[in-house]
């Protein structure tokens, strides 16, 4: 793969075109995936902000083998700081008046019962305008805070990816003219005045030890954190804003205004008002109960308990009253309450392991370390008669970088120290394997580096409600059509035939005023006539239908985890039509695809395979004289005592017992049972897994292991350790043995073992079959090999490794690198390992479902590259015939290179050598960070759109959501984002949907997310089925909503040609009003909750069915003008047809006229009878409620006819329904019309739907026959086939890429082996004494 060019000169040109696509073959039978001669560690985006100072790439992972004599400093000299965002801490601006006016920080507040010495008129000062301007406090603070200007609405989502170096002046960004930005929904903040600089921007921060009331006089923002959509200030113009950006709700509000106007509204006042009111409370109570329920989970979460120091003793408090310049003790398996510098923990020199996999998506344990000069204040004591400040760096976004300095006193003096990343705890980090630690908090709340990472929650609209307010304005642009010809055609009318109705003693239109006013009267009453065309119930409806889809993903048992009894919860209701929409899924690798959990599975040892489990048909067995298949562990103890591989077995086993960096710890409460303190989880299974054979690793000293054999202990003597790292791909450790010979023992990825091998392996081709069978299954491989290394040997090399140990200048690590490598050969190959990197259940079926239903899976993860990939294989996003293009380039000028040769050479890929399916794009961070450069984001997205599947490397939670909003700039689609960790809260608000996973990790995602699941598989029901299901009912209900209406309302509009254009109406007005409010609101509220165009069953069977939503199938404009027309037309026929037959008022059996208000009711029945009709057309299954909804209106209207026929005119109330129950009820004329008209309107559309399906089917019609009639699938079968096929193309292949079982970061491993000595006793405080080399 085209990478950065080698060292030495550039590469060959010719090598960057797409992998040579002419002569490529498929992925894994080529070259390595990471085909860079050097490695480099990751940096995320915010290592680049900054310019000319870059980040020192050894501060966040060591160079190998530094400090392997000895503890590693815990702290960088001047030339290794790492700089952030805020640049060096001499290069502010200073933004206090008093440099030097420092309190005597000896003085602790505790130390002095709790006096703090007063401040100077400068500090005040000082203080005054920081609280103002930077970090929001004062009245005005407050007050902005309220009002959503608070600091948790500053982003640095929209931050430009690179910045002009510190110091200088972007002179060209300057002079840029300021664009005016159209007003978006998204982007609404509701506030006046000023917004509050970026803290970022300010000097640095000054946090005093121990010292409260000088730290509160600062006013930092308190540790509180909110996730809610609204506050009480911001609820009602917010949620004013989201229901008028509604064009619906304004025509609404402007027709009520219109009905308000005396002697111009042809009904009733209120008949507008009333409804629009009740829509808006309806949907302000759900949006209420919604953002309840944030805030209940934003309040468990900030009701935690934490312990800080008050006095001598660590108190227990809430998470919400931690303070900056807090002391915070936090225990094993709790995560961090805040951001916090690491000052003692109960390791040996201040060591401790964090978990990052809620924050970075990284699996292996970081090791932090305390400064030497706080390591040892392990007591209460101690800590409280701590003096001092620390002069940290302003919040900011980056979670790579930290720059500050912790003053303390010393020897009567003070004493500066730098503090840099490797002292800093996020918070979204958890403790592991250390049993405590204590810090000093220095960023809280919305000011922690996680939260920065954050976005203020979104207000999110739907594809179908933006589709529905253009649809709106259609029908208004209609509406006005109709007013216009009715008021033109009552303008004419007047003055050519006015003579003709001299009864209504008309004014003359003798004036242009006159003519002006006649013209604003006429309109006005039309457009209360005729805006009932936009029906006001359907928002009310669709707000019901939407809430009880919510409900039914809720309650659904096929999406709920029983064993964590975790149901779906659908936050935000709004959104669910969206499901079935989705384009493109964005998923977060650890706890979201894979369990975080490593299985020692199965090994190789000289040739013969073992399994913990083996399944029946792999068992050995013997064939032609040879065993074949799989032992189970239980003959490997057996082999180990007499076969001929017993020698191998037992060393086998002795390096998995010894060749590591894992820290054993016996828990006395448990019985004396070892704990494993593991940095990488693949380290702790490897050992657990010799733990299961027999060989039991029970203790660690600096220059020795033991591990205990058949109840016997043997000691290992620690010679020298060539650490593991990125390019070497393998970690040696050289031991004497308890035999007295020297060993070397080697483990690392099968490239780098296999080419180091001696002429005598007999087994290697044995091994190679069963290392293509564990990477076909998925499995992580490791081989492992051994050579013994005669006494001369080892001391000449030993002084080589000492003095290149020692290397002074930027080179260590090759020196190291070159020194191991003259060791590091004619290895015996020993076996190798098979450990699975656990996938949720059914992550792979998942996703291979997902896309046949043609959506694109990205996947964006902290991770490594080699772990990302053997992730994207064993999860099925990529397969073993794909193409993987690799972009790993440390500039932008050779990013854009090679995306561009990539692009160029799938576009010019004339002779169709390559497939589109074939293609996968794997970047890692920070080639990513130059690819969204706005001047390369097209390209970088032309090239992935191309590929099937993407997977981003070392990417920072920032970077996930601008890859979505990428995506979302350039392509129409809905993107749905999907993550466990508070690392992925950007991305999920970034994305039209957001999916939370309810993790083991905590619910940070799962509460800022629309809706949460509890495993990563759901997603398939929930799109395919709950997704699809939601998308045609709501399109249904829209559709319908739309039709009802105009068919009734439209033949009001007839009839003003046949009255003269007066605006007299046809039907009785609150007959006319209830229309909506009773007669037919069932049939849509029954048709978007219960309707099932096809059964789950099918829709998970044949994915593909799922492009309907994608291509907005239901709710096309076309599909949307035929409902329309057909409406057009039933008005038509209805009208017309009515009139003929009540031609001339029709005279009844006693003599008398029907009149006006019986023919009017009897065409109200045919309409309602035909819009029912049309409903039960379009109906795709039927239910108890569907015979309710649909026959049960019809019921309702001739019951509520008579009642109210009878009993309203006796009221003093619709006097036109006087005598007219009688009349209506015993002429057959009326029986006859209302079944004769309804069935002369539907017979188009029952031929229209037998034409279409018989004639042009679609997709659907197919499997609804399928369903109907339970026609057989023979399919699986061939899938079985398909297969079997494919597993032999994997095991046929002789080269395959592999996944290497080895995820610890860079560190320097001999650090944490030399620091350590189990055989001691923990303290009085439960501290771990350090270790001395020598022991």
């Amino acid at each position: 793969m085209a990478g950065r060019p080698p060292p030495g000169g550039p590469s060959n040109p010719g090598d960057d075109l797409l992998l040579d696509l002419d002569d490529q073959a498929p992925y894994g039978a080529h070259r390595p995936v990471n085909d860079d001669p050097t490695s480099r560690p990751s940096v995320s985006y915010d290592d680049f902000v900054g310019g000319s100072q870059t980040t020192h790439p050894t501060a966040k992972n060591p160079p190998p083998g530094a400090g392997i004599s000895g503890p590693r400093p815990p702290y960088l000299v001047d030339s290794d700081r790492q700089y952030s965002q805020t640049s060096g801490l001499d290069n502010y601006q200073r933004y206090a008046d008093d440099f030097d006016d420092y309190p005597d920080d000896g003085q602790s507040y505790y130390q002095h019962g709790g006096n703090a010495g007063g401040d100077s008129a400068g500090r005040a000062n000082a203080r005054s305008r920081n609280s103002v301007l930077g970090l929001g406090g004062g009245f005005l603070g407050r007050a902005k805070s309220m009002l959503g200007m608070g600091q948790k609405g500053y982003s640095e989502m929209d931050l430009p990816l690179t910045e002009p170096s510190h110091g200088q002046v972007d002179s060209s960004r300057e002079q840029q003219p300021k664009q005016n930005k159209k007003f978006e929904l998204k982007n609404f903040r509701f506030g006046f005045g000023r917004g509050k600089p970026d803290p970022s921007t300010l000097g640095p921060r000054i946090i005093f030890l121990n010292n409260p009331p000088a730290n509160s006089a600062n006013k930092y923002i308190d540790n509180h954190v909110s996730t809610a959509k609204y506050n009480i200030a911001t609820f009602l113009p917010k949620f004013i804003v989201e229901q008028f950006s509604k064009f619906a709700n304004l025509f609404f509000l402007f027709t009520a205004a219109l009905q308000q106007i005396p002697n111009l509204s042809p009904t009733n006042r209120y008949t507008t008002i009333g409804p629009l009111i009740v829509v808006l409370l309806v949907s302000a109570g759900k949006e209420l109960v919604e953002d309840y329920r944030r805030k209940q989970a934003d309040s468990s979460l900030n009701n935690s308990k934490a312990r800080v120091l008050r006095g001598s003793t660590f108190e227990e408090t809430k998470w919400i009253n931690v303070a900056v310049g807090d002391i915070v003790r936090v225990q094993s398996e709790e995560p961090f309450p805040a951001d916090i510098v690491l000052l003692a923990s109960s390791e040996p020199e201040g060591l401790c392991y964090i978990e990052t996999a809620n924050l970075d998506g990284e699996t292996n344990l970081k090791i932090k370390q305390a400064l030497p000069e706080t390591s040892t204040m392990v007591s209460p004591a101690e800590l409280s008669r701590l003096g001092g400040r620390v002069r940290s760096e302003q919040p900011n976004s980056s979670l790579y970088t930290y720059e500050a300095t912790l003053t303390m006193q010393a020897g009567g003096g003070e004493k500066e120290l730098p503090l840099n990343p490797e002292q800093l705890l996020l918070r979204g980090a958890t403790l592991r394997n250390t049993p405590w630690i204590h810090g000093i908090v220095v960023f809280t709340g919305h000011e922690t580096k996680l939260m920065r990472n954050a976005t203020a929650t979104p207000i999110k609209r739907t594809k179908v409600e933006r589709q529905l307010n253009i649809l709106v304005l259609a029908l208004v642009g209609i509406l006005l059509v109709l007013s216009v010809v009715c008021t033109v055609g009552e303008l004419v009318f007047r003055s050519v035939r006015s003579d003709t109705i001299p009864y209504l003693m008309l004014e003359d239109l003798g004036s242009a005023n006159l003519v002006v006013q006649a013209i604003f009267k006429d309109l006005v009453t039309y457009w209360v006539l005729f805006s009932s065309l936009v029906p006001i119930s359907l928002f009310v409806t669709v707000e019901m239908v939407k809430y009880w889809h919510g409900i039914l993903i809720n309650d659904d048992l096929d999406i709920y985890y029983d064993k964590t009894d975790t149901p779906a919860n659908c936050r935000t209701s709004s959104l669910v039509e969206e499901l079935g929409m989705v384009g493109f899924v964005f998923s977060d690798k650890t706890g979201t695809l894979t369990c975080n959990m490593m299985e020692f599975k199965q090994c190789t040892i000289s040739g013969i395979q073992y399994a913990d489990e083996v399944p029946e048909d792999r068992r050995a067995t013997v064939q032609d004289g040879v065993e074949v298949g799989i032992h189970d562990f239980k003959r490997l103890n057996e082999n180990k005592k007499s076969d001929a591989s017993a020698e191998a077995i037992h060393h086998f086993l002795a390096l998995l017992a010894t060749c590591h960096t894992v820290i054993p710890e016996r828990e006395e409460e448990k019985g004396g049972k070892i704990k494993y303190q593991a940095a990488s989880p693949d380290e702790g299974a490897l050992v657990q897994g010799a733990v299961t054979m027999g060989y039991t690793f029970v203790a660690r000293k600096p220059r020795s292991v033991i591990i205990e054999v058949e109840g016997k202990e043997y000691e290992y003597e620690l010679l020298a350790v060539c650490e593991f790292n990125s390019t070497r791909k393998r970690m040696s450790a050289i031991y004497r043995c308890p035999d007295g010979k020297i060993r070397v023992y080697c483990k690392g990825a099968d490239t780098v073992i296999l080419e180091r091998l001696n002429e005598d392996n007999p087994h290697v081709e044995q091994t190679l079959v069963h290392l293509e069978e564990y990477a076909s299954e998925g499995l992580r491989t490791l081989c492992l090999a051994m050579r013994e290394v005669p006494e001369q040997e080892f001391q000449e090399w030993n002084s080589i490794f000492e003095k290149a140990q020692t290397t002074v200048g930027g080179n260590r690590s090759e020196e190291l690198d070159k020194a191991a490598e003259l060791i590091e050969h004619d290895f015996y190959l020993l076996g190798a390992t098979a450990i699975e990197d656990r996938l949720q259940d059914g992550v792979p079926e998942t996703i291979h479902t997902l896309q046949q239903a043609n959506i694109k899976v990205w996947v964006l993860t902290g991770d490594r590259q080699e772990t990302a990939i053997n992730i994207g294989m064993s999860s099925k996003l990529l397969s073993e015939d794909m193409m993987l293009l690799i972009i790993n380039e440390e500039d932008a000028a050779a990013t854009r290179d090679n995306i561009q040769k990539k692009l160029d050479a799938i576009r010019n890929n004339a002779e169709g050598s390559v497939e589109m399916d074939t293609l996968a794009l794997v970047i890692d961070g920070k080639s990513l960070t130059y690819a969204l450069e706005p001047e390369m984001e097209k390209i970088f997205y032309d090239l992935a759109v191309m590929c099937k599947a993407v997977i981003c490397c070392r990417v920072s939670p920032l970077q996930k959501a601008l890859v979505v909003k990428m995506v979302k700039k350039f392509s129409p689609e809905i993107l749905l984002a999907i993550g466990d960790g508070a690392n992925d809260v950007s991305m999920i608000q970034a994305a039209h949907i957001g999916v939370g996973i309810s993790g083991v990790e905590g619910l940070q995602a799962a509460r800022s997310a629309d809706i949460s699941i509890a495993q990563f598989r759901f997603l398939r029901k929930l799109t395919l089925v709950h997704g699809a299901w939601s998308y045609h009912r709501i399109s249904k209900t829209i559709l319908f909503s739309f039709y009802k209406n105009i068919t009734l309302y439209m033949t009001q509009f007839w009839y003003t040609f046949q009255n003269v254009f007066s605006g007299a109406i046809i039907y009785e007005s609150w007959t006319l009003s209830f229309y909506n409010v009773f007669y037919t609101v069932l049939p849509p509220l029954v048709m978007g909750i219960l309707d099932q165009f096809i059964s789950a069953r099918l829709l998970d069977r044949y994915p593909q069915l799922y492009t309907l939503g994608q291509k907005n199938q239901f709710f096309k404009i076309g599909t949307f003008s035929a409902w329309i027309a057909n409406a057009v037309y039933h008005s038509i026929i209805l009208y017309i047809f009515a009139e003929l037959i009540w031609y001339s008022d029709l005279k009844l059996v006693d003599g008398t006229m029907a009149g006006h208000w019986v023919w009017g009711t009897a065409l109200y029945a045919s309409t309602l009878a035909t819009v029912l009709g049309k409903a039960a057309l379009v109906t795709s299954n039927w239910t108890k409620y569907h015979v309710m909804a649909i026959p049960g209106s019809m019921v309702i209207w001739y019951v509520f006819v008579v009642v109210y026929g009878l009993v309203a005119p006796r009221l003093g109330f619709s006097q036109e329904y006087d005598g007219l129950v009688p009349k209506l009820f015993s002429n057959p004329v009326f029986w006859l019309q209302t079944v004769a008209l309804p069935i002369l309107c539907l017979l188009r559309d029952i031929a229209w739907k037998y034409s279409k399906r018989m004639y042009y089917p679609q997709t659907y019609h197919h499997i609804q026959e399928i369903q109907k009639y339970n026609i057989q699938d023979y399919r699986p079968r061939m899938e079985q086939f398909q297969k079997a096929i494919r597993k032999v193309r994997q095991v046929q292949r002789m080269r395959k890429q592999r996944g290497y079982a080895f995820s610890q970061a860079d560190e320097s491993q001999t650090r944490v082996i030399n620091a350590y000595d189990t055989t001691r006793h923990r303290g009085r405080y439960g501290e771990m004494p350090a270790s001395t080399p020598g022991r």
